[in-house]
């Protein structure tokens, strides 16, 4: 299955310093579009790599005695090692001190220049070493520079100009006529919004900085190392030494970068791309930044995530899985301790991990292998269906880079399946000859279940997804989402493996306190327990009840009448994840009115720092049984 090439880039990453958790953050984003589209069957292409020039990467290397080009040594293989470390498949990785992409962006600036957009000319400006850009009086804060709150210095040099503005009604109408070019929404708005004020000439060459790529018209200067960067993109697939490749994937489908160079990506590089005569990108997309419990990311503070120690700590696959489940990619996200806690119990652990513990040990216990599948029932019909449309709708959900969707879409097939295994009492019903036929479709359904999960989650967690399919008897990922548009394949009587916690629940080490002994006047009798009349109830509707972001309102099914009832807990749980759920509630307590809405009863939740867990049964009972 081959449906076209996909070429995805991530930026190329500056080496003034180590590799952190931004960079971290949007290359495993790639990582996971780069399978996810391997996976499809594309021939995918993934780039990444290291900028090395320019006055800072200068003064970097003096600062710590060494030169240029060994300290750019030092720091590329650093980021090399934590993208091992983090198992990104990238096909490339480009530097912007190899000889061939030196080669490429002199290519590239002659072919701008035969254009006749390049002139010599007189610039003076503010400009900041660190991010390596010009920036105008309007643009500082506080006189500092808007993105490192560092000083800025004035510089006065002869250079070299691209006559950007020239490029301004053409991106303009590009942009407009393409309303996928430029993602999220918010980003293409901030970059129309700046066009529409006009545009400047900038320069892209200095005569004061020696660490740089000399223009070949005048080597007296070199290249403006945001212009040298951003030829990476096109160094690295053949762009001057190799046509048929540069062909084959250029267009770039995807330039992955964060928000604070979206400029630099969308107005520079297309309006040197356009002059060069070359064809634009498809899609750029802009991420959110970090922060870390509400605060801005900061080593002088010593506000940072540490991506290398997490990755220690808690393993690879849950660093990858939370910093894409947690956060909406197009927007900003605050990482803490707590959240990595809670979200890696409650769904590693709690979720997948039981699923995948319950469903192997039961097969292994009663069958010895994968059971058969010949004994069909109530639920199969409604499992089987889920997990082919579990497949199509996370596929388009990571189509669209919605990674958190995508993962919630897959959680629901999870949590399906562990509630599949709860209503027929697959254990049970394996205890007893008559029935074990029974059980054994069920559990092979299970089984099954774990393939399509195995595939679907290979993109985000690829170790754990392998540990999956060893322990249910498969070798390796033989297969592509073209495995996934039927069931049925995983074959009965398939060896199983050795059934081993794939996520060992975190237990949070807390501060020993004294035991404090509840006052007198807290205490109640069994008579007061008595009155409380707790029902369990089954979840029918469930909505955000409009203007509040905690409220959801619940409609559930009490055996002999239907409640409704308003809930707080709209913050932890989503509508469509209740819905199904059997939860204990107090039947009894009077009706109250909240938000306009009569709320006929209350659940019964834990609430904590780590987060929110409603009370439920652990096995099916009758919806309406009394809780003593």
């Amino acid at each position: 299955m081959n449906r076209g090439k996909f070429y995805i880039t991530t930026p190329i990453y500056y080496v003034n310093a180590r590799p952190h958790i931004g960079h971290a953050y949007t290359t495993m984003a790639a990582d996971i579009v780069a399978r996810h589209h391997r996976l499809k069957g594309d021939d995918v292409f993934f780039l990444t790599g290291t900028d090395e020039h320019g006055q800072n990467i200068q003064r970097t290397a003096e600062e710590h005695g060494m030169p240029e080009k060994q300290y750019c040594d030092m720091i590329a293989e650093e980021f090399k090692r934590l993208w091992k470390k983090l198992n990104i498949s990238n096909d490339y990785f480009v530097r912007t001190t190899d000889e061939r992409h030196i080669k490429a962006a002199q290519k590239f600036f002659e072919a701008v220049y035969r254009s006749g957009d390049i002139y010599k000319g007189r610039y003076e400006g503010w400009y900041c070493s660190r991010c390596e850009r010009f920036y105008l009086e309007k643009e500082l804060q506080g006189g500092k520079c808007p993105i490192h709150d560092m000083p800025v210095e004035w510089v006065k040099e002869e250079n070299y100009f691209f006559a950007l503005s020239k490029y301004r009604d053409r991106l303009l109408r590009h942009i407009e006529e393409n309303p996928d070019f430029i993602q999220p929404e918010s980003r293409r708005n901030e970059v129309l919004s700046v066009l529409r004020e006009g545009l400047e000439d900038i320069s892209i060459s200095r005569s004061t900085v020696r660490w740089g790529i000399p223009l070949p018209i005048d080597p007296s200067q070199t290249m403006y190392v945001w212009m040298d960067a951003l030829c990476n993109y096109i160094s690295a697939i053949g762009y001057g030494d190799d046509p048929e490749t540069f062909r084959k994937y250029w267009p770039a489908d995807l330039h992955l970068i964060g928000k604070e160079i979206i400029r630099f990506h969308v107005i520079i590089w297309p309006a040197l791309l356009m002059s060069a005569g070359l064809p634009l990108p498809e899609r750029i997309f802009a991420h959110g930044w970090l922060t870390k419990d509400g605060k801005k990311l900061s080593k002088s503070t010593g506000n940072v995530i540490d991506i290398d120690e997490l990755a220690d700590r808690f393993g690879v696959d849950p660093v990858r899985y939370f910093f894409m489940r947690e956060f909406s990619f197009g927007k900003d996200g605050d990482y803490t301790d707590s959240a990595f806690i809670t979200r890696y119990n409650a769904d590693l652990a709690n979720d997948l991990g039981n699923l995948v513990n319950r469903t192997v040990n039961l097969a292994r216990r009663f069958f010895q292998s994968v059971p058969p599948n010949d004994h069909p029932g109530e639920h199969d019909e409604e499992i089987i269906e889920m997990a082919i449309e579990t497949h199509r709708r996370s596929s388009k959900q990571l189509d669209d880079l919605a990674f958190d969707e995508a993962l919630e879409t897959i959680w629901q097939f999870i949590r399906r399946l562990n509630k599949y295994v709860q209503q027929t009492e697959a254990w049970r019903l394996a205890q007893n000859e008559d029935t074990k036929g029974r059980a054994g479709t069920i559990i092979y359904n299970c089984l099954e279940g774990l393939r399509f999960i195995s595939v679907m989650i290979y993109p985000f967690m690829p170790e754990s997804a392998l540990r999956i399919r060893e322990q249910i008897g498969l070798k390796g990922l033989d297969e592509d989402y073209s495995s996934l548009e039927s069931w049925g394949a995983l074959k009965p009587g398939t060896p199983l493996g050795k059934p081993e916690p794939i996520f060992p629940r975190i237990k949070v080490e807390k501060a020993k306190k004294t035991k404090k002994q509840p006052k007198r006047e807290e205490l109640i009798t069994i008579d007061d327990f008595r009155k409380l009349d707790l029902r369990v109830a089954e979840v029918l509707e469930a909505e955000k009840v409009e203007g509040t972001d905690k409220l959801l309102r619940l409609v559930v099914n009490i055996g002999h009448e239907k409640r409704q009832i308003v809930a707080g807990i709209a913050e932890y749980y989503s509508p469509q994840e209740l819905i199904g759920m059997k939860i204990i509630m107090v039947a009894n307590l009077e009706p109250a009115t909240i938000r306009g809405i009569e709320s006929q009863g209350m659940i019964l939740a834990a609430v904590g720092k780590r987060g929110c867990a409603v009370a439920t049964v652990d096995r099916e009972v009758p919806t309406g049984t009394r809780v003593r």
